[in-house]
């Protein structure tokens, strides 16, 4: 989980991506102020506030019965930032590049919130969401697993505990990012929403129209009367989503090219299986890490 990561202003990067993406951002990316940003760290609930949001955004362009969601996965749907950025920083104005444009335009990041560009940060919205740690290390470790080149050694749960603890993975410390986001949300709400992937499992309906509301595309009375939310949820819902061809096989060239198979974005798309997969003094070590990070800062899981 720690291969070629570099530590950056309190956080670890790889080189070649998320450092490169994130300095190329900072200095030549111009976004539009109507652009949505959707934050996270990976593993967070990433795939599915993708889908929701784009869902959102387009619901007067797309019919569910033909939605794109159908036949592309959410990651494609529109840009991630860092790569966004790496492929076409020789241009003048780094643009939208998503295939299915709107006058909105929206990217997804896992910057940390101090290192995105200030014209992000000043002018744009910018949505975050969060997982519970233990779910986001569980799912991280099955991830990595599954691309970790087959001529290393297997990375233990164990040792994998060890370095999460510490800090070290992919835009980590996971507090630290976290928390950078909470504290802008306080600060910032009309700028920053904070968003936690417990919540929308618990109550989708109600966050999914929280959001909305947020990105400026507010559902009206006869939108909900129609029942357009419960239809977004199901098209969105990881059940729909994972069963889907275009997410059990990899078979356009964005996903190819990203190096990463779409099916292994979808895993299990559950509450609470860190704890399933955890020993209970791996359990108890991260809550009490968690617990310390978090104090006084009004953000918990639970």
């Amino acid at each position: 989980m720690s291969e070629h990561l570099l530590k950056y202003n309190h956080f670890w990067l790889t080189p070649t991506h998320a450092l490169k993406g994130t300095l190329l951002a900072q200095h030549h990316f111009s976004p539009h102020p109507s652009d949505l940003f959707l934050a996270s760290l990976p593993k967070s609930g990433t795939t599915w506030l993708r889908s929701l949001m784009f869902s959102i955004i387009n619901r007067h362009t797309f019919h569910i019965t033909n939605h794109p969601l159908l036949t592309t996965n959410p990651h494609d749907c529109f840009p991630f930032l860092e790569a966004h950025v790496c492929a076409n920083y020789t241009t003048t104005h780094l643009g939208d590049d998503s295939m299915f444009p709107s006058d909105n335009n929206l990217y997804a990041t896992h910057i940390p919130f101090s290192l995105l560009p200030v014209s992000v940060k000043d002018h744009c919205k910018t949505v975050y969401v969060a997982r519970d740690p233990k779910d986001v290390f569980i799912s991280k470790w099955h991830f990595m697993s599954e691309l970790r080149p087959k001529q290393l050694p297997p990375l233990t749960l164990e040792d994998a505990l060890e370095l999460f603890c510490d800090g070290v993975s992919h835009y980590g410390p996971y507090w630290n990012h976290a928390l950078e986001y909470w504290k802008a949300s306080l600060e910032h709400p009309e700028k920053v929403m904070f968003m936690k992937y417990e919540d929308i499992m618990r109550e989708p309906s109600v966050q999914v129209k929280r959001l909305a509301h947020f990105m400026g595309q507010p559902f009206t009375e006869a939108e909900e009367s129609d029942g357009e939310i419960e239809g977004i949820i199901r098209l969105c819902s990881f059940e729909h989503l994972s069963k889907l061809d275009v997410n059990t096989i990899t078979s356009n060239p964005r996903a190819a090219n990203f190096g990463v198979e779409n099916k292994h974005f979808f895993r299990k798309g559950v509450v609470g299986d860190g704890k399933n997969k955890l020993s209970p003094q791996m359990i108890h070590r991260l809550d009490q890490i968690t617990d310390q990070k978090l104090l006084a800062t009004g953000l918990c899981f639970q």
